[in-house]
């Protein structure tokens, strides 16, 4: 064979080498955002996140007991499907909801998108009594603890750093302090902050229940994975669940892919949800 024809015919493997990693490419973008079908009907009220249907090949993954994870599955859904804002006025976007959660949303502007993932984390600790495990961070990195609140520590903002002070305290009802511990948590807290909390997921497949999507900065966006399903080829599906702004009722969100409107996402590089788009890169977890 000559040097010509040589040359030639590995031009040609090349060529052919280049276009099928191109289709490969081409089908891996494909399958992860191609429409996830439920066979079981998903238009009837569930009662709680972990009653929704699975596709078909799928399970939910297996969870620890009394987990994170076991109790966002045990979260009662609401029977009105409506978003509602803080003030009680209806979100103007009311097509974005899979299903609502009934969970407190003030009658502030406060608990937006990273305030539902940290309202979803306290409420967690709170139901299991590990009220020392309550504590975030300011954005300025004041950790803001709930068992120091009840105890009578406030904060005040001086230029743009938290000073704490103290006042005498009288212990309320554990619900009426962790919601007004929450406020001053809100107020000072956001995805910045929350974010350097977390730690990057190296493997959007490594996905569980309680990570979290999340762009930090103004504007940035969280949401919270609420649920997994994994079939026997290790393929994994997520449910994800968000506020926005202005503060609104904490809901699960339709994946748009899906043309019955079920909440199932495929894990790929780019998770594209009804209000704003994630990176699979952005996937973080607890420390």
């Amino acid at each position: 064979m000559d040097s010509f024809l040589k040359i030639t015919v590995m031009r040609n493997k090349i060529f052919c080498c280049g276009m099928l990693l191109l289709s490969a490419c081409t089908l891996q973008t494909q399958d992860a955002n191609s429409p996830i079908h439920v066979e079981a009907d998903v238009n009837k009220h569930f009662e709680k996140i972990g009653e929704i249907p699975v596709p078909d090949g799928y399970s939910r993954v297996e969870v620890k007991k009394e987990s994170f994870g076991e109790w966002l599955r045990m979260i009662n859904l609401k029977k009105d499907n409506r978003v509602f804002l803080y003030n009680g006025s209806l979100k103007s976007n009311q097509s974005a909801q899979f299903a609502v959660l009934d969970m407190p949303v003030g009658n502030r502007d406060l608990q937006q998108c990273a305030d539902a993932v940290m309202r979803l984390n306290a409420e967690y600790l709170l139901s299991i009594n590990d009220l020392n495990a309550i504590c975030f961070h300011a954005t300025d990195g004041t950790l803001l603890s709930f068992t120091e609140w009840r105890k009578g520590k406030r904060y005040k903002l001086a230029g743009n750093k938290l000073v704490p002070f103290f006042v005498n305290n009288q212990l309320s009802k554990l619900r009426s302090d962790f919601e007004n511990y929450l406020e001053t948590v809100f107020t000072y807290a956001g995805t910045t902050s929350l974010s350097r909390e977390l730690i990057s997921v190296n493997n959007v497949s490594d996905i569980e229940p309680g990570y979290v999507f999340i762009k930090p900065g103004f504007p940035g966006h969280a949401m919270i994975v609420v649920d997994v399903a994994e079939n026997k080829k290790g393929e994994k599906l997520f449910m994800l669940a968000q506020s926005y702004m202005p503060a609104q009722d904490i809901h699960l969100v339709k994946n748009p892919a899906n043309e019955d409107g079920n909440p199932w996402y495929r894990t790929g590089d780019v998770i594209a949800t009804p209000e704003w788009t994630f990176t699979s890169g952005q996937l973080k977890k607890k420390q």
